[in-house]
């Protein structure tokens, strides 16, 4: 993505008389001659070159000569709330306010903004209104505000608030979080383990020149069956991190890959690409592989996850021929190692936003992500879309309090539907984002309607897995297992690993599959399984096959 710096009119024609006044002192610096209205200008170019302490420093000296232009302290408001600093944006911006409403008419947006991220959303839509009136005879500058975005925002948020989802939120605590940032948390098919980034001192110690913050490095957490509660977080085993950056952004359903995203200017992975990693059978990550092309590209790839059946990946992609910044993109896999052309998933999903954190479920079709754009309570929800008959489905609002007027991104889904995990800068945090799971027991996120769980049904997902073996060798073979359902039609497939002859399905729970597995030169095996759904917990179905020469 390429940022473009924009000038205002007046910074130009300031610029321009400051500049024509003394030309005998070429080292005098211009603005320095221009005074207030230099120092006005250099600050507003430091904002737009993002530089906003640098900003903020000008226009607080600017105001020491002028303690009351409402229109300084406007822009002082701006600053700090590009830098986070709530408190003292809102106490600017309402002095901006009190002293001339009509210094800057940006004010009433601004204040709407701090009002709507503190929760004040009455408040936030009487100045996002009033900003719609003050510049009634400028269609251009309300459209090029997004004021009407955020007035939608607000209503959505008020609405969901006042309707909250059957969930329980808990924040993972010290076991997993830090102070800080930890994100991203992606969940494997059986629920035991629990992969996630943080930024928290890791493999690296040194720090990114870009935000003063640690490089991310890859946690990874483990289910104690026994104690019924996630071990300490720690750095995931092998060559998987390294001294830059480095961010799972998920985990294969069998538990055997995990997708990274890393952005390294010393190498090909400069801008960011997608790699992957293989759990070896020592149970140590191997060093991440690049997916090359056509997955790849000169723009940024910021993430991937893989189906079930491991025959169509999904991707995040800021390529040419999406539809806004960052876009969700699929492409159907050719060979063991190739993918065919990426295909974008279309204005269903994608938007002129940032769409992004993506997680196909155990069902293989409901797709969740996260997107600014859609109907958004504030900045990043996260949303679930399905596929039904070719087609996506108009994506949905995850509800409150999964979602709320803050940033939540990435949410992940245990094979029962029961628990969900996610991340969130919401307050009450232990640091700048924290990783939450969700208890989704009374809540059937994975049906169309997201209506309340029947308690009588089970799991809606099961596991079948197990291993194939050359029946005179004795050894692990590589084979195509295919699954029908009882009407004959063709539910999913997998490809067992060469060597260990490891296979992974997961396939709905309650009902009988034909399994049929063929292998050239060996003698066919087709027998029906059936996967009872448990009452609770994830429903796991262990079946072995030796394969005999013919």
């Amino acid at each position: 993505m390429k940022k473009v710096v924009y000038l205002s009119m007046f910074s130009l024609l300031v610029f321009s008389a400051v500049s024509a006044q003394d030309k005998k002192d070429d080292k005098q610096n211009v603005f320095e001659k221009g005074g207030d209205l230099g120092k006005m200008v250099l600050a507003e170019q430091k904002f737009y070159a993002l530089d906003y302490k640098g900003a903020l420093n000008i226009y607080t000296d600017v105001l020491s000569s002028k303690p009351n232009d409402a229109n300084v302290i406007f822009h002082i408001a701006e600053c700090q709330y590009e830098l986070k600093q709530m408190k003292e944006a809102r106490e600017n911006a309402e002095k901006a306010k009190s002293i001339d409403p009509k210094a800057n008419v940006y004010n009433s947006l601004l204040l709407g903004k701090i009002y709507q991220q503190e929760g004040m959303q009455d408040e936030a839509l009487v100045e996002f209104n009033a900003f719609k009136a003050a510049n009634a005879g400028s269609n251009k500058k309300i459209a090029e505000s997004d004021v009407d975005k955020y007035i939608l925002q607000v209503t959505t948020a008020k609405e969901m608030i006042a309707k909250p989802v059957e969930v329980k939120v808990e924040n993972m605590g010290d076991v997993i979080n830090s102070e800080f940032e930890d994100k991203a948390p992606m969940v494997s098919a059986d629920g035991r383990t629990l992969i996630f980034t943080s930024q928290r001192p890791g493999k690296s110690s040194a720090v990114n020149p870009d935000d003063g913050m640690y490089y991310e490095d890859i946690y990874i957490s483990r289910w104690d069956t026994i104690k019924k509660m996630w071990g300490d977080a720690e750095l995931i085993p092998g060559t998987l991190n390294t001294e830059g950056q480095d961010a799972a952004t998920s985990i294969s359903p069998d538990g055997k890959q995990i997708f990274i995203f890393k952005n390294d200017i010393e190498t090909e992975s400069r801008g960011g690409d997608v790699y992957v990693s293989r759990l070896s059978s020592s149970g140590k990550w191997g060093a991440p592989k690049a997916m090359g092309k056509p997955i790849n590209t000169t723009y940024a790839e910021l993430g991937a996850c893989v189906s079930p059946d491991g025959q169509t990946l999904y991707y995040v992609s800021e390529r040419q021929g999406g539809l806004g910044n960052a876009d969700i993109w699929m492409a159907k896999r050719k060979s063991r190692s190739e993918w065919d052309k990426p295909v974008n998933l279309g204005s269903t999903v994608n938007t002129d936003e940032d769409e992004g954190g993506i997680f196909l479920a155990p069902d293989g079709k409901t797709l969740f992500f996260t997107s600014k754009g859609h109907n958004s309570m504030g900045g990043y929800d996260m949303f679930k879309t399905v596929m039904e008959n070719g087609k996506w489905s108009t994506p949905v609002n995850l509800g409150y309090p999964i979602n709320t007027i803050y940033n939540d991104y990435c949410f992940s889904l245990s094979i029962d539907a029961a628990t969900g995990f996610f991340t969130s800068n919401r307050k009450g945090g232990l640091g700048a984002r924290d990783v939450y799971k969700v208890d989704l027991s009374n809540y059937s996120v994975l049906e169309k309607e997201m209506k309340k769980k029947d308690p009588n049904t089970g799991p809606v997902m099961a596991i079948l897995k197990g291993d194939i073996f050359d029946a005179n060798a004795g050894a692990g073979m590589e084979a195509e297992v295919v699954i029908y359902d009882e009407a004959g039609a063709k539910v999913g497939s997998t490809t067992s690993s060469e060597g260990s002859g490891e296979y992974f399905l997961t396939v709905m729970a309650g009902k009988t599959y034909q399994v049929k597995i063929e292998v050239k030169g060996y003698k066919p095996i087709d027998e029906k399984v059936e996967i009872r759904a448990a009452k609770e917990g994830a429903t796991s179905v262990v079946k072995h096959y030796l394969l005999y020469k013919k």
